[in-house]
Order: C-alpha cells, then structure tokens, then sequence
C-alpha cells in the first residue's frame, strides 16, 4: 500500500508539470526540425538540373532588364545583347551562390516566435493571393476582404503547428494599390506576432509598410535591426522574362533590408515545360537569375529561393495543386535549393478540393508532406487553402493545423539511444504488471514523443456519438467562433496604432482590432 502510495503522488506531480506544459525544447514538434530524408532527385540528376539552368542564363538570358540589374550584372561580366536580354555567365552566377546568405533569421514582432532558415529545418504557414473565402457562417465563397485576412491572422496566431504568417487572402474591396499593399501589411502586422510576409505593387510602398514596422518596433531604423516581414516577389514573367514593377520593388526591399522570396511560379504546360524536370530547370534559372541581381546590388543580402514550379491538368490546363506530380516537383525543388546551400520555399496543401472533405485531406497530406521530408526551410500555402488556392477557409486552416503537427511527426523521425530502445522497461514490464501504462517511461514521454489533435476525433464509435457525433469541421468551425470572439492582439499599443491611422489610410475599423 505504501509503494502504491508513493507512485501516485509521482503521478499527480507528473500530472501538474503537464498541465503547465512543456519546454520547447521538450516538445514532440517544435519549429525548424531537420527534413530531407526524401529525395526525388539523385545527385547526378541535381548537376543536370544546375548545368542546364546555368546554361539557359548565359544564353539565353533575362528579358526586360531593369536599369538597376542591367548595371549590376554588367558590372560584373555579364552583358546585354541587341534584343535586351541580360546575360549571366556562369562563373558569375556561381559567384552570387557563393556570396548569397545561406542562413539567416526571421524574425517575429515576439522575438521568441523567430525562425531560422538554415541547412534543411522546416517550417510550415501560410501564402496565396485567394481571392475567395470560403465563409465558416454560410459555408459558400464569397469575395475576400480585408477583416478576412486580420482573421486568419489571428487565427493562425493561435495555432501551434502554424510558424509563419504570409498573406493567403487579397482585400478586394480596397481601390489602388497603395492603399491594398498598406492595408494588406497592416491586417497581418495587427494579427499576429509571427514572421509575417506580404508582397507589394510598387516600389514606394516597401518604404511605407517599412515605417509601419518602424513604428510597431519602437522607432526609425528598427525594422532593419529585426526585419518580421518578407515580401513574395513575384519577379519573373515566364519563360525567362522579369516583371517591371516587381523588379523595382526588390531593390527597395534591398534598399530597406527586407527579406525577399524571391519568386518563380511558372505553370507546367502553359508558362513552362511540361515535363517535370523542364519546369524545374526553369525556374531555377530564374531564381538564380534573381539571387545574382539581388547579390550583385547587395552581397548577402537575405533571400529566399522561391522555386514555385506549378502543374496544370494537361486535359483542361487548369491548375492542379493537389496532384502527386505538384507533390513530387515541389519536393525536387527545395531538393535543389538545399543542395545548392541556400534557403528554400515552396508551396504545398493546395487542394483542387472546393469542400472540406477526403479530397482535400489527402492532397494536402501527400504534398505538405512530401515537402517538409525533403527538407523546404519554408512550407507555403499549407494551412487554409482550398480550390486550388483560389480561397481559403478559417476552418481548414484549423484542421490542417493538425495535420502539420502530424507531418513534423514525421519529419522529426524516431530517435534510437538506450532509454528510446527501453530494454530494461520491458523488463520491469514483464517481471511486473505485466503492462507499459503506468510504467514510469510511458508517463514520462506520453507528451514528448507524441502529437495529439487539436480539433481531429480519436474517440470509440460510442463515445463520440455521445460526445455529439460531431465532424472534424463541426468542432473546427467551434473553434473558430470563440477565436475571433475572444482573441484579439495586443502587440501593437493603441497609442501605436493611433499614429499609424493618422498617417496611413487605414481601412479596418478600430474596433475589429481592439476587440471592441
């Protein structure tokens, strides 16, 4: 009776250090754990890939060169030919890999939410530029707003397995591009605390949205001391051609210090080849083609390789984001970054499902998963995106919540060392009761080994029917109402706030931020 006593009070003290819950360091999951295990491509066929967008830049080059790049990579051996294509040759692209950033920080508005891109550590959230919702109280699309994209901010602030925030939705009701790149960095900066990504129609407003984060850090200079928000630079019209504007605004990203996505996203079939390997060879090089400009102008300056290579269903030429072929090739295409030794982003969770249903669940399974196991630093799309990523769901976002705690289950893999092969457990077991439940072990990495569902059903069929027999989108859609009734952030002081109000044309009211 004695002995009985003493393990139950271990228990309770177990118990009580559970319920205050864990280290991150102790945590089953946690940001950043190593991926690639998975490898599409073999080593050889990572140097024809290289060798063959290397090729494509001295050649061929990039169309529509702005001033800035044109004088950069001339500068520095490269040359434009009587079409105006820039050229890169190769020894200067290898210079741009050799001096480019191959880790850096990025930073929360909560310094503890900060993330690091190094080597192959995964980290999942969110991107898009959906332009429909579909809505938790009707359950049907609608056009997205801005109170949409500070919801799913905020909602993503609270779900663990989400590590950084990047716009998902657009604010279709806000006219001009100043006021929809202003009011897009403020929803998400107002939100959440997380690393935080955006992305702008013209250059002028890098420099405003860069004042807004000024003013949130405490004064001029901060953002550059601690930059939170990374900016999707869509830089390239493909095949091989860049984008004016957004050309522009990556020099004042440079300019400011802000982090860059540096953004390929060309479409199997339609923008670029259709075979998987083409298409990869071609963004490559136009990610490469970027990198060099931005290091040429800004030698180390923190980029992210953006290999985005979307694929169409060849019978329709829509987009398919769900398929085991956008799987495999965004896999290959952080393969290729981590190869080359510079931080990787791609997208993945992006059903052609228009419900939440077994459609969705599988697509976004198989292709969030085949890219954190081959090791992206960056998961984009993987939380909320539905109809490929023409909308997005609050209750998605929180089922696929689950879902990434589960991936980076997988991703951190199974540790083997003398207590994880528990010899001597089993032989307390069996010389004992004759069980593992109540052993000490059991009780002791029952919460950091494992990860448990925050919204997803384990119970017996009995239990569940007098639980209220509810799907996984029932209690998601549960959660989503108390969230957004009850979590509002409270970062940014309203005396902050205030300030930016009078300076910018602010389009949320102030009682959608301040819970009133």
């Amino acid at each position: 009776m004695a002995r009985r006593g003493r393990r139950a009070g271990g228990r309770a003290a177990r118990i009580a250090a559970r319920a205050a819950g864990l280290k991150e360091v102790d945590r089953p999951v946690r940001p950043g754990q190593q991926g690639g295990a998975y490898r599409p491509l073999s080593e050889s066929d990572m140097e024809d890939v290289y060798k063959a967008s290397l090729q494509l830049l001295e050649e061929l080059g990039m169309g529509d060169p702005i001033p800035e790049f044109v004088e950069a990579v001339v500068n520095a051996g490269g040359w434009v030919d009587d079409e105006g294509r820039l050229h890169f040759p190769e020894s200067l692209v290898k210079r741009a890999i050799d001096v480019a950033a191959k880790s850096w920080v990025w930073h929360g508005i909560d310094e503890s939410r900060s993330i690091e891109l190094s080597e192959k550590k995964v980290h999942f959230g969110t991107a898009g530029a959906a332009v429909l919702m579909f809505d938790h109280l009707t359950q049907s699309y609608r056009h997205s707003t801005t109170q949409d994209l500070y919801d799913l901010a905020r909602v993503a602030d609270t779900l663990e397995h989400i590590h950084f925030f990047v716009r998902p939705v657009v604010t279709r009701e806000v006219d001009g591009a100043r006021e929809v790149d202003i009011n897009t960095a403020y929803a998400a900066i107002m939100g959440t605390t997380k690393p935080i990504g955006t992305s702008f129609f013209q250059a002028p407003h890098v420099y405003e949205v860069v004042e807004i984060c000024d003013m949130v850090l405490g004064g001029p200079g901060e953002f550059r001391k601690r930059p939170f928000i990374t900016a999707n630079a869509t830089f390239v019209v493909p095949p091989l051609r860049f984008a004016k504007e957004t050309a522009e605004g990556m020099v004042a990203m440079v300019r400011t210090g802000m982090p860059i996505n540096l953004l390929s996203a060309g479409q199997a079939g339609a923008t670029s080849p259709a075979t998987l390997a083409g298409s990869l060879v071609q963004a490559l090089a136009e990610c490469l083609a970027a990198l060099t400009c931005i290091n040429m102008l800004s030698p180390g300056h923190p980029c992210i390789m953006g290999l985005w290579p979307f694929v169409s269903d060849l019978r329709t030429g829509a987009m398919t984001g769900g398929s085991g072929e956008e799987a495999v090739l965004a896999a290959g295409a952080a393969q290729m970054a981590n190869w080359l030794g510079l931080p990787s982003g791609v997208p993945a969770g992006m059903t052609d499902s228009k419900l939440i249903d077994g459609q969705a669940g599988h697509e976004k399974g198989l292709t969030v998963a085949l890219a954190a196991l081959s090791g992206s630093n960056l998961v984009y799309e993987s939380a909320g995106m539905m109809a490929s990523i023409l909308a997005c769901s609050l209750e998605m976002m929180v089922i696929d919540n689950d879902m990434l705690g589960s991936i980076n289950r997988t991703v951190r893999g199974i540790e083997v060392n003398p207590d994880s092969l528990a010899t001597q457990v089993i032989r307390d077991v069996v010389s004992g009761e004759g069980h593992f439940l109540g052993h000490e072990q059991t009780l002791r990495v029952m919460q950091r080994e494992y990860v448990y569902p925050q919204v997803g059903d384990r119970l017996s069929p009995d239990d569940w029917t007098d639980a209220g027999a509810l799907s996984v989108s029932d209690r998601a859609h549960a959660y989503v109402i108390e969230t957004l009734a009850s979590h509002f952030p409270g970062h940014v002081p309203p005396g902050v706030d205030d300030l930016i109000r009078e300076r910018f044309p602010i389009r949320l009211p102030v009682e959608s931020v301040r819970g009133g």
